[in-house]
This record gives structure tokens, sequence and C-alpha cells, in this order.
């Protein structure tokens, strides 16, 4: 039973439900890539490889922000906090999951897959919750281009390139990121002003960051027509990006305005399940619908991948 609750602990330590929807994205990107299935080797290593350095991140994260979480209701309960681990634990673990990501993605996969997903790791692990999360109310923004990143890890590992179609993915997450986590400090702000981290509803007002919310909505309702305009998508995935698009716009409006405080966490769990599902449209369009018939655009980048 104490081998099991340490399990527990460590798999605690990857944030499952986070990291999930990381490697649900990955997959999307990976499968939109080609015209029919992806490689298996690449595709099923790249999963376990953007996996594992997925879960080294989120580890990293527990590691840097441990003292962060014992003030913090939402994260009190962590391994840290609690005592359950040691932060030496936590950081062999992570290193260890970390290098091995690498090393398969590197092995099996592609070099390029292996330096976008470092990078990735680095970004978020370091870059965002050591600097950018104490520094500046825009930490979200500019910490979300790490984790927009997977669907252009997920297209890399297949093609061993980055194609501006899989830029198009990291611009949808990337706009996604601040309406979603915000709605999220909304809820917690009292918790983010007891860790003194300056998230936007502390330092200019929760009214000031439901008009960002707004705005934000609406830009992620444009950004997420370009799969269409570009012809990288038909019209089984318009039809979804609208009716999604239009539902996380009635969260946005009536968070100007919300029934009670409990609608700002309702907004944060329709942009969860507003992601999931158009990145399903995606993948649905991809093999049922017709694109436009337009010349997709030549790779940004373009490694040899490994034979």
């Amino acid at each position: 039973m104490g081998l099991f609750r340490q399990f527990a602990q460590f798999w605690a330590l990857t944030k499952p439900n986070v990291v999930a929807l990381i490697v649900f994205t990955a997959v999307v990107g990976m499968f939109l890539a080609v015209p029919g299935l992806p490689p298996w080797r690449e595709a099923v290593i790249g999963c376990i490889g953007i996996w594992l350095a997925s879960a080294s991140a989120a580890a990293i994260n527990h590691l840097l922000d441990a003292r962060i979480d014992a003030v913090m209701a939402r994260t009190a309960h962590r391994p840290l906090p609690t005592g359950q681990l040691t932060p030496r634990q936590v950081l062999y673990f992570a290193l260890g999951i970390g290098a091995l990501s690498m090393v398969l993605l590197v092995a099996f996969v592609n070099v390029l897959t292996a330096v976008l997903t470092f990078c990735a790791l680095i970004g978020y692990a370091v870059i965002y919750t050591k600097y950018l999360k104490r520094a500046t109310p825009q930490n979200i923004v500019l910490g979300g281009a790490a984790g927009a990143a997977p669907p252009v890890l997920g297209w890399a590992a297949v093609t061993g390139e980055v194609h501006p179609y899989a830029l198009l993915l990291f611009l949808i997450i990337f706009i996604w990121t601040p309406p979603h986590f915000w709605a999220l400090a909304i809820f917690r702000r009292d918790d983010y002003a007891r860790a003194a981290v300056p998230m936007l509803p502390i330092t200019h007002g929760v009214e000031y960051t439901r008009w960002h919310v707004l705005f934000y909505t609406v830009l992620l309702f444009i950004v997420t027509l370009l799969p269409w305009l570009t012809g990288m998508s038909g019209v089984i995935y318009l039809g979804g990006a609208v009716v999604l698009g239009a539902g996380f716009l009635y969260y946005a409006v009536r968070l100007m305005n919300p029934p009670n405080e409990w609608f700002a966490m309702e907004t944060f769990r329709y942009s969860i399940i507003y992601l999931m599902a158009l990145f399903a449209f995606l993948l649905v369009d991809h093999y049922l619908a017709e694109p436009l018939p337009m010349q997709a655009p030549p790779p940004v980048f373009e490694f040899e991948k490994v034979p």
C-alpha cells in the first residue's frame, strides 16, 4: 500500500490532466501533418517523448512553486507542500524522465522534435515558472508559447519539419491560453494574492481582467477561422469552430456581469472542453471533409528524419 501511495504522489507531480490535453493536441498535430495515417514509430515514440517532457516540466513546476503551492488552497495538497515527497526526490524524478524523453526523441524520432520539445520544457519549467510568473501580470501571455507548442511538436515528429499549418495550430492555443487561465485567476484571486503572484486580477482588478478575457475570446474566434480560410480545413471544422466559438463568447460576455462567483470557474471549465472539441473537429474534418483547393505553403524548418 505504501508503494502505491508513493507512485500516486509521483504521478500527481506530472499533472496528468494537463499533460493529457497537451498530448492530445500533439497527437492531432501528427494526424493533420499527413494525408493518411502517421508513421507508427514516430507517432508512438513521439507521444511518449512529448508526454515524458511535459511530465518533467510539470514536476519542475512543482519544485519551483513549492512555496507558493503551500499557501494556496488549490495546491496545498500537492506532494511537496504536504511533505509526502522531498525536493531531492522531485528533482531526480524530473531530470530522469526529462533526459529519457530527449533520448527517445533523438534516437527514434528526429533531432528537430527533440530540440523543440526541450525548448518548450525550459520555456515552461524555468522561464515561465521561475521568472515570468513572478515578474509581470502578463505572465500567462508571455509564457503561453510553451503550452502552445505541442501541435508543432507532433507535426515535427512525423514529418521532420515545422510547417506554417503547424504554426497556425500553435497560434490557436497561444490565443486560447489567456482567457482560459484568467478565468481561473479571477476565481482563485485570493489564493494568488496570498502567494504574492502578480496575476492580472490582483494587479489590475477583476473588471479589467474580464475585459481582457472578452477581447482575447473575440480574437480567438477570429483566429480559429484561419484553418478554413487558408485551406487547411473544410466545412466540418468551420461549423464546429463557429459553434464552439459562439459558446466561448457567451461565457466571456456573461462573465462581464456574472450571476455568481462560480461562473468564472464554469468559464474556465468550458475553455478546456472548447479546446478539446476544437481539435477534435480539426481531426474529423481532416479525414471527412474536402479542404479548399489551395496550395499548402512550404515548411518553415525542415530536418532530415532519423532512418
